[in-house]
């Protein structure tokens, strides 16, 4: 399928993932089947696409009269079978391969066999899910970074059995719906994105366990430094631009000293068996309760809306 064949959106489920994809393709026209287990979620659903499209509008990226039509976009529904006419699925339900190959299993029996079928899954192997499929040269990865809503990457990411023109309709359809979609050449643990931020993640805990640096220094030394520089070229571009031959001499000596451990984290270990798994829970590393942890969220909030204004103007 071309993705000028593409007219018509399922959306499975409706919650922190799902509600914000919905929305994105309505926002640029399409009609939406938006199908979870109940109406409780489909409800909560709702209500998260409503908030999200009022700070939409509030931010002059979507008009005001604009507002209805984008919701009425969105059908809501609990049954399966109203996917039988739709040409793209975006499904991101539990991340579970048991609840996925249920969920697609079912799916599959519905639709046509040129419906083209993402998972919005963070990790999971797109081969794995769609070995239940009699059909996965049609099966993709498209994975939406949270806030999906304001995030504007999407890795398009093939299995093992994913056709090129599966992808290529792929990524043109989350381009055409305002995204930015990366396609991968093939299937890897975490896709790029996750493998990246773990390599990250990993030196900047093996450096707070060392005691060299506090976390909240880390964090000051990557928002002040690498992360201005690399929002605009990203890393490997920015090597180039710093000289190949200076990082090979720091590779020489520093690569031996980084984090280098395989397995589980421990320092993530010890907060998870504390309880103290971030802002679900109000304490990871930081406190996440109160005045002072809204803020910050908010603040996240409004500093990536203004990227994304500031993407709108550039493509003005």
């Amino acid at each position: 399928m071309a993705v000028d064949d593409i007219k018509r959106i399922g959306n499975l489920g409706a919650g922190t993932m799902g509600h914000a994809t919905a929305l994105q393709f309505a926002m640029k026209g399409y009609p939406v089947v938006l199908v979870d287990s109940s109406q409780e979620a489909l409800e909560r659903g709702r209500t998260l696409i409503e908030n999200d499209l009022n700070t939409f509008i509030e931010s002059g990226l979507v008009p005001a009269d604009e507002r209805q039509d984008i919701l009425d976009r969105i059908d809501p529904t609990s049954d399966y079978q109203a996917l039988a006419d739709v040409d793209f699925i975006i499904e991101s339900v539990l991340e579970n391969l048991d609840v996925k190959h249920s969920v697609w299993s079912q799916v599959e029996a519905i639709v046509s066999e040129s419906t083209i079928l993402a998972t919005n899954t963070s990790g999971l192997s797109p081969s794995e899910i769609a070995s239940v499929l009699s059909h996965p040269e049609r099966f993709v990865v498209a994975h939406f970074w949270n806030p999906a809503q304001l995030m504007p990457l999407v890795e398009v990411v093939p299995g093992k059995e994913t056709s090129q023109e599966t992808v290529e309709a792929t990524v043109a359809l989350m381009n055409r719906v305002g995204k930015h979609a990366v396609p991968l050449k093939t299937e890897s643990l975490g896709f790029v994105g996750n493998r990246i931020q773990a390599a990250v993640i990993r030196e900047c805990l093996n450096i707070v366990q060392r005691g060299i640096a506090s976390p909240e220094a880390v964090d000051d030394i990557v928002k002040y430094s690498l992360g201005r520089r690399w929002a605009i070229l990203g890393p490997i571009a920015s090597a180039d631009l710093g000289g190949l031959d200076i990082f090979d001499n720091i590779s020489k000596y520093l690569y031996d000293d980084l984090a280098g451990e395989g397995g589980e984290d421990q320092v993530l270990k010890a907060k998870v068996a504390a309880g103290e798994l971030g802002a679900k829970t109000g304490r990871g590393f930081y406190p996440w309760q109160g005045t002072q942890a809204r803020r910050r969220i908010a603040y996240r909030d409004r500093r990536l809306l203004s990227a994304l204004q500031r993407d709108a103007r550039d493509h003005e």
